[in-house]
């Protein structure tokens, strides 16, 4: 929420440096965001205090040489006024007394002619024979806002020859309004929290109106149809308003918060709702329409199922159950508490108005903002929950400001349809207890006087000298116990200078956490092997998971842990696989033309249980990878990462965790390209699946809109199976004393046969003195024949007694030939 300070400081004095202020709010639970500077020192673009100044049009006379140009003579409080070329619309030949924003050369502005915020300084310049080194200012051109249809005009009161800063500077506070704090939505209810944390008092605004017309009885009902929801519903009427702009400072304060003026009417309801925190909302009267009854009835109801409302977005939106909706006798006129209707909203020839402040059950409102997408100021409050005490200030304050700027006559009396009144709520608040539980000593009247501060009534108990009644002010719809006393007091007074307390007693010995220092040292290896970690969100559809697969999966859609009530529809089960999210940050960052993208993720997958348990958090681990296989320099220029990559990934993995035993066998996964992945398996019984890697399918690339020029590489493990694959006991071997022998062989086998077939067999038959194997070439071609391969592998035989002889590596060379032969089928390459 937006907080300009030149409005705070008309409802508590404000004693503070701004960012002191900021700072003793956000330590309070009103978190400061940002401080935004508008024309003073620390903004974008500061005016010049002794270059741009408050001035008053003397003269406006036709330019001799221009049409559409003007000669505007200025005061500006200088010796002698200066006169100005413009061709500003919002003036007139014979204009005299307006006070305008004037800038002299050498100012600093925002050039209005170019789009978005470009920097210019203002030079002397001929135009058309006269010559000009001034300017009169539009709001584009002073950063105020992006018109640029005319000049600024100012209000009468205006001082002539004061720097605009000083009259139109200002300093707003960017504030995050957590859920706890809704009360604080509003200007009002800053100004409460910075009263409080200053010692000061809060102003409230004037109220009164006079109310002439014939009695509001008699012209309209109220019919609430479901209390819960709708609490309360209050309504004024006036007639003979006049719509026109709102005055310039009422204007001024909407913009600085992030709202767009529109006409005095609309802008008073807006206005209100900044400034108490209730929303509130003017129909056209003559559109609401007569019923059967032969008078407007007002009713609240809930939405009936396929009805329809055109709402002031030009939406027509099919309604749900769920949907309250504001009423006549005919038919909807607004969706309650979110959005008002077409057919009812204020216009140009709106006349009679019927005032609307309302109370409805922020549940209810939620639900509704969330299912339509609708995102509004009036919703956001409501759906933090606003107190119905609220709508008669807000009413009250609504018509003097309509009286005041709109004219009209009020009808007389408030219709108030409040079935239900909300309860008071006082607590028992043991003052001793308060400095017991937050370890301080903080007097009973610092205690007293923060409440009090706070709008709280505080009664004392005749029986008991340290119990205190607190009854909460009604616009607090928080306050539930004793605890939530203590927290104001705590809160007010300063976590900050509550005193550190260390503990007496030593402090357990830590227990580890397998499983989470497996994960660790997952991500440790990983980010070794030159990969970074992402976290992606929890939360995804079945839809965006179905993406995920080639071909439409036989058999039932799988389950879901799905949300009851859920904040976003794009978020309403939690995940059952990483690799959607971990896809659509990788598809993000290729679209910013990144040449190498290596990326993954720890974190868990959720699998429903029966009913009523708890789904089973299984931990993952996926891998996308694409892109260069290095990084580009002068020295490598090789090409794209490819399968191999990934097993070189997968295989460094498995290295440093002491996954000793493998096995990789092709895979037929949806999700995967043909003949180009793999799934890893334990060695050791019952020879659980780890994971598969290997190339995206390209539909399911197309899909993420992924480049179709470079492979895309991802892996899925389970982290559970992995864990339990590590070996526990590791053998250690001296380093050789003696030398290896080192020889290749080559082989002919069936195209159908994996190469880990042969590399068994070859270390089954090569016994202890064949200390390794590694294959280093494959070739297909017309020299071993259709359907066959050559596989060549490089055997480095070693002992670790003696220096081996030829005869004993032709021995064992034997034997691994035979078995090649014998078992496998292979024609030795001689």
């Amino acid at each position: 929420m937006r907080v300009p300070l030149s409005w705070l400081k008309d409802y508590v004095e404000i004693t503070l440096p701004v960012e002191q202020l900021a700072e003793k709010l956000t330590l309070a639970g009103l978190e400061v965001e940002q401080i935004t500077y508008v024309g003073l020192p620390g903004s974008e673009l500061p005016w010049d205090r002794d270059k741009i100044f408050v001035g008053q049009i003397l003269e406006v006379t036709r330019h001799p040489n221009a049409d559409r140009l003007l000669l505007a003579t200025v005061d500006y409080g200088a010796a002698q006024p200066i006169t100005v070329v413009t061709g500003a619309p919002n003036i007139r030949p014979g204009d005299r007394g307006q006070k305008v924003a004037l800038a002299l050369r050498g100012a600093r502005l925002y050039d209005g002619h170019k789009p978005g915020k470009a920097i210019m300084v203002l030079k002397e310049a001929t135009l058309r024979g006269i010559k000009n080194d001034s300017m009169v200012c539009s709001e584009k051109e002073l950063g105020l806002s992006e018109d640029h249809e005319g000049i600024l005009i100012l209000p009468d009161d205006a001082p002539v020859g004061a720097p605009l800063a000083d009259y139109l500077g200002d300093v707003v506070l960017e504030i995050a309004i957590l859920p706890s704090f809704a009360r604080a939505a509003s200007i009002i209810g800053v100004a409460r929290e910075v009263a409080a944390l200053t010692g000061q008092t809060v102003r409230y605004p004037a109220m009164d109106f006079t109310a002439e017309g014939d009695p509001v009885e008699g012209q309209l009902r109220i019919e609430i149809r479901d209390p819960k929801r709708n609490p309360r519903f209050t309504a004024s009427i006036i007639h003979g308003v006049t719509l026109a702009p709102s005055p310039f400072w009422m204007r001024r304060r909407l913009t600085l918060c992030g709202m767009r003026p529109i006409n005095n009417v609309v802008d008073i309801s807006n206005y209100v709702m900044l400034e108490l925190g209730q929303p509130t909302h003017a129909f056209d009267l003559d559109a609401v329409r007569v019923g059967p009854s032969g008078t407007r009835i007002i009713i609240t109801r809930p939405a009936e199922a396929g009805e329809t409302l055109q709402t002031l977005d030009g939406q027509l939106r099919t309604l749900q159950p769920g949907d309250i909706l504001v009423c006549d006798e005919i038919g909807p006129l607004s969706l309650a508490g979110v959005m008002g209707g077409a057919e009812s909203e204020v216009k140009e020839t709106t006349r009679n108005l019927l005032f609307e402040v309302a109370a409805w059950d922020n549940i209810s409102i939620r639900k509704t903002a969330r299912h339509h997408n609708l995102s509004s100021e009036a919703a956001y409050r409501f759906a933090r929950g606003v107190h119905p005490s609220l709508a008669i200030p807000a009413q009250q304050r609504a018509l003097h400001l309509l009286q005041r700027y709109a004219g009209g006559v009020i009808a007389r009396g408030i219709l108030d349809a409040y079935p239900s009144p909300a309860r008071k709520v006082t607590v028992a608040l043991n003052l001793e207890r308060v400095n017991r539980l937050l370890g301080a000593d903080i007097p009973f009247e610092e205690m007293g006087r923060i409440l009090r501060a706070l709008e709280f009534d505080i009664q004392p108990d005749r029986n008991a000298p340290a119990v205190v009644h607190v009854t909460a002010p009604e616009h607090r719809l928080d306050i539930e116990g004793e605890h939530d006393l203590i927290e104001e007091i705590a809160r007010v007074h300063g976590y900050d200078r509550l005193p550190e307390t260390l503990m007496r007693d030593e402090l357990p010995a830590a227990q580890g956490e397998p499983m989470f220092e497996f994960e660790e040292q997952v991500r440790d290896l990983l980010v070794d092997a030159g990969l970074q970690e992402v976290v992606c969100y929890r939360l995804t559809t079945p839809e965006q998971e179905a993406r995920l697969l080639a071909a439409d999966a036989p058999g039932e859609a799988p389950a879901y842990v799905t949300l009851a009530n859920p904040l976003n529809p794009e978020r309403t089960v939690m995940r059952r696989t990483l690799l959607p999210g971990l896809l659509e940050v990788l598809a993000n960052n290729l679209r910013h033309n990144s040449p190498r993208i290596a990326l993954f993720e720890v974190g868990p997958v959720y699998l429903p249980q029966a009913e009523g348990q708890l789904p089973d958090e299984q931990p993952r681990l996926a891998i996308a990878l694409s892109g260069a296989r290095h990084r580009p320099s002068w020295r490598s220029r090789d090409g794209q990462m490819d399968f191999y990559d990934l097993k070189g990934v997968v295989e460094f993995l498995l290295d440093g965790l002491h996954v000793d035993e493998v096995s990789y066998e092709p895979a037929a996964h949806p999700s995967y390209h043909p003949g180009r992945s793999a799934v890893v398996r334990a060695c050791h019984p019952p020879h659980p699946v780890l994971g598969i890697f290997g190339e995206l399918h390209p539909v399911v690339r197309a899909r993420w809109d992924l480049p179709v020029d470079r492979p895309v590489l991802i892996a899925d493990f389970d982290l559970r199976a992995l864990r339990e694959a590590v070996t526990s006991e590791r053998t250690i071997r001296d380093l050789p004393r003696f030398p290896a022998v080192v020889e290749d062989l080559s082989i002919i086998v069936p195209e159908t046969m994996r190469a880990a077939e042969v590399i068994q067999a070859i270390h089954r038959a090569g016994g202890a003195l064949l200390y390794a194997v590694r294959l280093f070439d494959v070739y297909r071609g017309e020299q071993v024949g259709t359907g066959k391969k050559s596989l060549a592998f490089s055997l480095t035989y070693q002992a670790e007694d003696r220096t081996l002889t030829d005869k004993d590596v032709e021995k064992v060379r034997a034997q691994i030939i035979r078995a090649l032969e014998g078992q496998l089928g292979a024609i030795v390459r001689r």
